[in-house]
């Protein structure tokens, strides 16, 4: 069996965790060269330690996590070049036959080879025998070892790297998590028709760690299991802002439909007044079963909270939040806002999106607004509220509140 059959039968995968592609592995190679086990050892502070081990072999003598003395196993000699990588029948090799397992077990014909890291270290080794000897076993069966032992060190490797990741985006957002590693800023949203602030849009700002977009510090919670406690951590903090600022102002948090769907709005929601909080729908993987959030939403809905979609127009899949949601507002992505005071698609696209608000009853917020042509572009378009540099950067809660508290008549100026 090569390994591109290997692949084709889906031994290994992108997709499987790599101690199941590590298991069939082991499987494959037994029946293939006939042998009773088969396995894949680390060695370890002296030990050998048994960390793969084909499930389908029944009364297996080899048990997973076992281990024993490296000094005692034919695995140390194989590497350290004492033994040979194949043993036909290892009751006639003079060093296999001094070894107690090859008579207790008993081990008839055995192949082993090391499994190596990328920087050169012995791993363990990829081994395989039979209770009897097995005269028939040549090179290529143990060149079809080597390949396998290539295979496996690579998925341990992976798998190392993989866990290595882990650790240290965990130690990063361990801060943000628990202590002060997690701070709210707010943009102010405008309305250019009542010439006020209206709302706040609550955005996170990670103090500790290197200096990277609050997105990738939210993608990579989510690749361990983390994002929904950090994003419920954010919500809860943005929420904080209601208590300072005046009654009229809201303030937008954002959620995404995967934590939605798990429940986490409860944490903060539940019994709480809602007329003040929009909730900013994120996310651009399609989601499968909008009935199931819909149906999440609704009870809060009910109790005043508005939804909005968040970067309408960025992609498809904001479309199809827009369409199964029926939200309050639509926020257009800053890819359409921008520079669209000189871009035909865009001004039709943006005034597409005015149109559906209007015979939907929702309402638009145009976000990334940087300039004044931008701005009197997208109110001709009918688009009256808007948010972005031009209007104001994110500021902290005491900043925010002296915003609300600037005189109208100031206008936009009064923001910058």
């Amino acid at each position: 069996m090569l390994l591109s059959d290997l692949l084709l039968e889906g031994v290994i995968s992108e997709n499987k965790p790599h101690d199941t592609s590590l298991s069939q592995m082991l499987a494959a190679i037994r029946r293939h060269l006939k042998m009773d086990v088969a396995f894949i050892s680390e060695f370890s502070s002296g030990n050998r330690v048994f960390r793969q081990v084909d499930p389908q072999t029944p009364d297996n003598p080899v048990q997973l996590g076992a281990g024993d003395p490296l000094e005692t196993s034919f695995c140390q000699r194989v590497v350290d070049g004492r033994l040979p990588e194949l043993i036909p029948d290892a009751r006639l090799n003079p060093v296999a036959a001094a070894l107690p397992p090859t008579h207790a077990l008993p081990v008839g014909a055995h192949l082993s080879v090391p499994i190596r890291m990328e920087d050169g270290s012995v791993y363990g080794t990829f081994c395989c025998f039979s209770h009897a000897a097995d005269d028939t076993l040549d090179e290529r069966d143990l060149s079809m070892m080597r390949v396998f032992a290539d295979v496996a060190g690579e998925l341990i490797e992976r798998e190392r790297k993989a866990t290595r990741r882990r650790e240290e985006i965990s130690s990063r957002l361990q801060a943000a998590l628990h202590d002060d590693g997690l701070a709210i800023v707010y943009q102010p949203i405008y309305d250019l028709v009542q010439h006020k602030v209206v709302g706040f849009e609550a955005l996170s700002r990670f103090i500790s760690g290197p200096e990277r977009p609050p997105d990738i510090w939210f993608s990579e919670a989510n690749e361990i299991g983390l994002g929904a406690e950090l994003e419920a951590r954010a919500v809860r903090m943005g929420l904080q802002g209601l208590t300072d600022l005046p009654a009229d102002v809201y303030v937008s948090v954002n959620m995404s439909p995967e934590h939605i769907l798990e429940g986490t709005m409860d944490q903060f929601f539940k019994g709480k007044s809602l007329h003040r909080v929009m909730l900013e729908i994120t996310e651009h993987a399609v989601v499968e079963h909008y009935d199931d959030l819909v149906r999440k939403i609704r009870p809060y809905r009910d109790r005043g909270l508005k939804v909005a979609v968040d970067d309408a127009g960025a992609g498809y899949s904001s479309f199809r939040h827009i369409l199964h949601l029926m939200p309050d507002r639509i926020k257009l992505d800053m890819s359409l806002t921008r520079n669209i005071d000189g871009d035909t698609s865009r001004r039709a696209l943006a005034a597409a999106f005015a149109r559906f608000s209007e015979e939907t009853g929702s309402s638009i917020v145009a976000e990334g607004v940087e300039t004044a042509a931008e701005m009197h572009t997208l109110q001709a378009l009918g688009v009256t509220r808007i948010q972005g540099f031009y209007i104001g950067r994110p500021v902290s809660l005491p900043a925010a509140v002296q915003l609300c508290a600037a005189d109208p008549a100031n206008g936009i100026g009064k923001l910058h």
